[in-house]
């Protein structure tokens, strides 16, 4: 089949006073297999989410288990509470950056992450990257979900007097934890079955409430230590020398990965907002801060449970459950509820609903991705992938994020480089149009992707321990040796060589588009 070349202006769409573009009325092609109602582009009447709403949202989010104890990861690898908090910080910071390039297309075209791909990677394309996020997504939700459910299991117990934990077991577990896991699965689907506008209303009051859990947790460990323990005294395991660094750059990426996910996919939110400055301000406020402050509020805590029980305590489950009041454990189980369903729903619910939804338009809606996403969420026995702080930090989060760093590679080479934010919304659903390609693949898109997916993650190797045991999954040379040097900066190479790779590829595409432009102006 020929393949299609995007030229030409936008047509079928118009642009108010601050740049925000929608379709004119009766331009949707509703009747394309590439459409429904839950991609097509929110109109700018409905695009509302404020400031506030993008700040509560990313607060949410950033204020659960998980990135609480990524500080106690680091320092479990040898850094101290300052290093560990500094990795965090930069972390942050530089994920921010493509986070804002791939939401600018939210607030200016209404469209959610699968659809933006579809303008680099074609109609048909797109289902590779949206799958792929999809697949991540619905490993952090079962993570997130067996963390939430064990975490009411715990405190429940603790409830009980230890009642529940000489329950009766099922595969391993007693049962209670299972129905705490399931309960909190139920709950979760409910909320998202409500829809966004439901979810932007919870994220709305769920941010304050679990900032406040946070400090009260900090007051009392304080209260209970006179004080802060030994560990914001104890000096760093590795320096500042080489030991460091060997250690800092693929931390530094895990942490990245850890919000890489949303780097792609956060024009899922982005298309509700009212302004671009909304979307820019709110999550520049929301993210770095957050996720920095949440890092401290985790060393402070766990420091001062290290000298209260002489131990440090970085599940902050576990350290509530050391509290003998029915009310404090109560409190406990709530903000934990609370905190986890935040980040959960958000995070990784939203994005495969779409992404499944994309995958087939005509059958599967945002409701029903969501309830295929709670599925698989049961089924990959999540906890195996959280087991150690090295498999947990540099297998997990550093493949997937040299992965989805790949993708976002495209995704802001696209969109900024080859199309100068310029997008025609009704070719984005159009078979044929000018996101047609080659029968709707566009194969420059795909091998950016496989080569720099390659270059990012192909070194991946595994680490050994003092016995000479191997960490993780890969050979401790690498999957591919002499790429191993790489591997430590999957993210930033997958990002690096596939927006480079993209654009070279892409050069004639663009030099097209851009000459009949100029033709049609003369």
């Amino acid at each position: 089949m020929t393949e299609t070349v995007p030229t030409g202006p936008p047509i079928s769409q118009s642009a108010d006073t601050e740049g925000r573009i929608e379709l004119s009325p009766g331009a949707f092609p509703a009747d394309s297999p590439f459409a429904n109602e839950d991609l097509r582009p929110v109109p700018v009447a409905e695009r509302k989410w404020t400031t506030y709403n993008f700040a509560a949202l990313w607060i949410s989010m950033a204020h659960c288990i998980p990135s609480w104890t990524l500080a106690s990861g680091l320092v479990a690898l040898g850094m101290d509470w300052k290093q560990a908090v500094f990795t965090i910080a930069l972390a942050n910071v530089i994920v921010l950056l493509p986070m804002l390039a791939t939401g600018h297309a939210g607030p200016k075209y209404g469209i959610p992450f699968p659809v933006l791909a579809r303008a680099s990677f074609g109609l048909r394309g797109a289902n590779v990257p949206a799958l792929i996020r999809a697949a991540v997504a619905c490993g952090w939700f079962g993570i997130q979900t067996w963390i939430g459910g064990s975490g009411i299991f715990a405190l429940g117990s603790k409830l009980t007097g230890g009642e529940w934990e000489k329950a009766g077991q099922i595969a391993g577990n007693p049962w209670p934890l299972w129905l705490c896991f399931l309960l909190f699965w139920a709950v979760q689907i409910a909320i998202i079955y409500r829809g966004m506008d439901f979810l932007r209303r919870f994220e709305n009051w769920a941010a304050p409430v679990v900032i406040v859990g946070a400090f009260v947790l900090l007051i009392w460990i304080a209260v209970k230590a006179d004080g802060f323990g030994a560990l914001l005294d104890q000096p760093s395991k590795l320096g500042w020398g080489p030991d460091f660094w060997t250690v800092f750059f693929p931390a530094l990426m895990g942490m990245i990965g850890f919000w890489a996910t949303l780097s792609l996919n956060i024009p899922d939110f982005t298309r509700f907002g009212a302004s671009q400055k909304a979307q820019t301000w709110g999550q520049s406020l929301g993210l770095p801060t957050t996720m920095t402050l949440f890092a401290i509020l985790a060393v402070l805590v766990t420091s001062g449970s290290e000298a209260v029980y002489g131990e440090a305590i970085w599940d902050p489950v576990a350290l509530a459950a050391k509290t003998d009041s029915a009310f404090g454990l109560l409190f406990a189980l709530f903000i934990v509820l609370i905190a986890t369903i935040s980040v959960n729903i958000a995070a990784n619910v939203v994005s495969p609903a779409y992404d499944l939804s994309n995958l087939a338009p005509k059958f599967i809606n945002f409701r029903t991705g969501a309830l295929i996403t709670g599925v698989i969420g049961i089924l990959i026995f999540p906890w195996k992938l959280i087991s150690t702080p090295e498999f947990y930090i540099f297998t997990w989060l550093g493949v997937v994020g040299g992965l989805l760093g790949t993708v976002a590679g495209i995704l802001i080479a696209d969109y900024w480089i080859v199309r100068r934010t310029v997008l025609h919304l009704a070719d984005l659903y159009t078979p044929g149009g000018r996101y047609w390609y080659t029968n709707g693949w566009n194969w420059r898109a795909v091998l950016a992707f496989v080569i720099g997916g390659v270059l990012a993650v192909g070194g991946s190797y595994s680490n050994i321990d003092e016995k000479g045991a191997k960490l993780g999954p890969f050979p401790v040379d690498g999957l591919i040796p002499f790429l191993k040097p790489l591997a430590d900066y999957g993210w930033a190479v997958g990002v690096a060589s596939s927006l480079i790779l993209y654009v070279a590829l892409m050069a004639p595409v663009a030099r097209a588009e851009r000459e009949e432009s100029a033709h049609r102006v003369s």
